[in-house]
């Protein structure tokens, strides 16, 4: 691992002649030590933090210490206020629970919390001091566009997830509950708020909350629960907001690989919305169940060409439905049979059971055939092509990755 995958090339320069001349001295930081005893206090009570998971040992922790605390000054500078923004630090050898209880898998790994709660999207931009402070700085942003007159609601972007608050005043329990909402989803919806006069044709019955879904004739839905009851409206925003098929990109193929837990894909061209559809009519209508065990993604068949050669398809095939189990890749057979009842569900079944991967290996399971035909059922076996998408995986020369979470 070279200095150079963290720093920009002058501020290795610099780093590298304070070391040679021995005038570097590292700087002392406001960096906040976590253990079990204090964690779920200052974490709560924290507008922003941005938490370092380390190890003494993980040269590439060594590294980012001096960089992550003069990001601390530097950021603690223009945020004054102790709780509004946090830096602070795990050593996972020493608190190996807190270390389980963030699935931490690799090292040094930088996590963002909100009020407490652990967001999805962890830190994996450049490990340098600019980065860094930029990077908070962007939380900083209010995410909520606040509407000035009646004539923007018609200039309402339908083609992304938008919910809007309508609201007698700003300075209210539900709008704060609102605001806490916003900035946790910040990168999953489009939030705008109106208050006074401008909201007034929306507050027929009290303050109000919409979800205006992607799509110029799709209805509007409305929030019907206690504006002040954050757990509710959360639950409720992030249903609207994330999707239960999420697309796939080069962008955040990094983060889902890290959630662990295998892909169920439709590859399908950019502009073949009617098979999107499908894919997502069915994945509600068979595997709601299935949400929490596999990931729903859908990909472009141009982008992704190397996956689908793999399989040994090509965006010609397309639409295509396949599974990545991290170890192999398994196709399913035939796309229309995706509205066949208990075919996709069936099919995810089987990965779980390993009836996918034994077949692919033995052929066919045993069933009443004669044994003439079980020999020719192995005759057909073959194995499996090796998993793609775990190509995406965190690169080792930026971290070091924990091959066994029970290492924690």
């Amino acid at each position: 691992m070279k200095l150079t995958s963290f720093m920009p090339a002058h501020e290795l320069h610099y780093f590298t002649l304070l070391l040679v001349t021995g005038l570097y001295t590292p700087v002392q930081g406001e960096i906040t030590s976590l253990d079990a005893g204090n964690i779920d206090d200052i974490l709560n009570n924290a507008g922003v933090a941005l938490v370092n998971f380390y190890a003494d040992w993980c040269r590439f922790s060594q590294m980012l210490h001096p960089i992550f605390e003069e990001a601390s000054n530097v950021v603690r500078e223009e945020f004054p206020e102790a709780t509004q923004v946090v830096f602070a630090r795990v050593d996972c050898d020493q608190h190996t629970d807190i270390a389980q209880r963030y699935r931490i898998s690799k090292y040094p790994t930088l996590k963002l919390f909100r009020n407490g709660m652990m967001m999805k999207r962890e830190y994996r931009g450049q490990r340098s001091v600019t980065a860094i402070a930029d990077f908070i700085r962007q939380q900083q942003v209010d995410p909520i566009s606040e509407i000035q007159n009646l004539e923007e609601f018609s200039k309402i972007d339908r083609t992304r997830r938008t919910i809007i608050g309508y609201f007698e005043q700003k300075n209210s329990d539900n709008y704060h509950t609102y605001e806490k909402v916003a900035n946790i989803l910040r990168d999953d919806c489009v939030f705008m708020a109106a208050f006074g006069e401008v909201s007034k044709p929306e507050r027929f019955s009290g303050d109000n909350v919409i979800y205006k879904p992607i799509g110029e004739s799709v209805p509007d839905m409305v929030y019907l629960g206690s504006l002040t009851n954050f757990d509710l409206i959360y639950a409720w925003a992030q249903d609207k907001c994330v999707p239960l098929v999420r697309e796939i990109t080069f962008e955040n193929g990094e983060e889902l690989t890290e959630e662990g837990i295998p892909f169920l894909i439709l590859f399908h061209q950019k502009d073949d919305t009617d098979s999107l559809e499908k894919f997502q009519h069915e994945v509600a209508r068979q595997l709601i169940s299935e949400k929490g065990s596999i990931n729903f993604l859908h990909a472009d068949c141009d982008k992704f060409r190397h996956p689908l050669l793999h399989i040994q398809k090509t965006p010609a095939d397309c639409p295509v439905i396949a599974i990545d189990s991290f170890r192999h890749m398994y196709v399913f057979p035939d796309f229309a049979d995706l509205s066949v009842p208990g075919k996709l569900r069936q099919f995810v079944l089987d990965l779980h059971s390993g009836k996918l991967h034994r077949e692919f290996h033995h052929g066919p399971d045993p069933t009443d055939s004669t044994p003439g035909q079980q020999e020719e059922n192995k005759e057909a076996a073959s194995s499996p092509p090796e998993s793609s998408f775990q190509k995406l995986a965190p690169s080792e020369t930026r971290y070091t990755i924990l091959r066994d979470r029970d290492e924690l």
